[in-house]
């Protein structure tokens, strides 16, 4: 039996921003039903590939597939079976929550009648029935971004992709908002491609496209990409940990490294570390040593030797 084709699928894709490489060779498939995440901090390429995909830029250059037929870049197509949530807000704070879904299903030329029973429906999964009239600039971060969502699903689309849609939101609007998602993909088959730099927000996905400097260097579940960190992690926190790294390393003779103003060494058996980098410094040279599992912020610095939460220059 032959495999159903990818929902979405990319082939070296490329994007120049003057003599800058901002995609280099991008190449992936979304299964159809598939959370996909683009995972990278601000500068990896992420923006310009969901700006790609949502018809914003033309690439430089690379093929491009919906459901196993090849469409051109930027295709109306692939904007029809796309709803689109944008990181930066894009609601008219003067109309309702039901205002800006109505324009919208316009804009999509959904009948009106089919478009008033899919926004009653779209604002009662979101919880906003009640409040389907007031204008949404009253609303919470959280019910704008769920307002957000529903605006993009009212023409029924096949794939959502998002921009870091949960930016700014606090833990509960941020469960809120990956419930409802969550369950859209569950009951309707939703597949889903968005852009994030959270950690939290990777985990959520069933597979991540790993961007570092614009390419892709690894593909593949939030559990295997964990795996590729060996052993535990072992946090230790000091007045200057750059220099307590390099002490490390010299006394030691293990990998430190400094992410997030503390010093983390990988190391199988973690709990044997402990009391050797204890007992190896002075007493005040360190404020606290603590060991965890490792997160898909340990993955993506063991796979490129950066932090997630680095910012490059110019945000990509």
């Amino acid at each position: 039996m032959q495999a159903a084709p990818a929902r979405l699928a990319l082939k070296d894709v490329a994007f120049h921003h003057g003599a800058r490489e901002v995609l280099r060779g991008v190449s992936l498939e979304v299964r159809a039903g598939e959370v996909f995440g683009l995972l990278g901090p601000n500068g990896a390429g992420k923006s310009t590939l969901f700006s790609i995909l949502a018809g914003l830029l033309p690439p430089a250059a690379g093929r491009f597939w919906l459901d196993g037929r090849e469409i051109p870049a930027g295709a109306r197509a692939l904007r029809a079976a796309s709803g689109i949530v944008f990181q930066s807000p894009g609601l008219d704070g003067k109309l309702s929550a039901e205002e800006n879904l109505r324009l919208a299903a316009a804009m999509h030329r959904v009948p009106r009648a089919e478009a008033r029973r899919r926004i009653a429906a779209l604002l009662a999964g979101a919880g906003l029935a009640d409040r389907a009239r007031e204008p949404v600039d009253r609303f919470s971060g959280g019910m704008r971004r769920r307002v957000e969502l529903a605006r993009a699903l009212v023409h029924r689309p096949a794939l959502l992709v998002m921009d870091e849609p949960t930016t700014g939101l606090d833990a509960g609007a941020f469960q809120a908002f990956w419930d409802e998602v969550l369950a859209l993909r569950r009951e309707q088959g939703l597949t889903v491609v968005l852009t994030t730099h959270r950690p939290d927000e990777a985990e959520r996905c069933d597979r991540l496209a790993v961007l570092s400097g614009g390419a892709v260097v690894a593909c593949e579940s939030p559990d295997a990409l964990r795996a590729r960190v060996p052993g535990d992690v072992v946090v230790v926190e000091a007045d200057a940990p750059e220099a307590l790294a390099a002490d490390i390393r010299a006394r030691l003779g293990l990998p430190a490294r400094v992410r997030d103003g503390a010093v983390h060494v990988e190391r199988e058996a973690g709990h044997t570390l402990v009391p050797r980098i204890v007992e190896a410094f002075p007493a005040g040279r360190l404020r606290a040593v603590s060991l965890r599992r490792p997160t898909l912020a340990d993955a993506y610095l063991a796979l490129t030797g950066a932090s997630l939460e680095d910012a490059a220059e110019v945000a990509a």
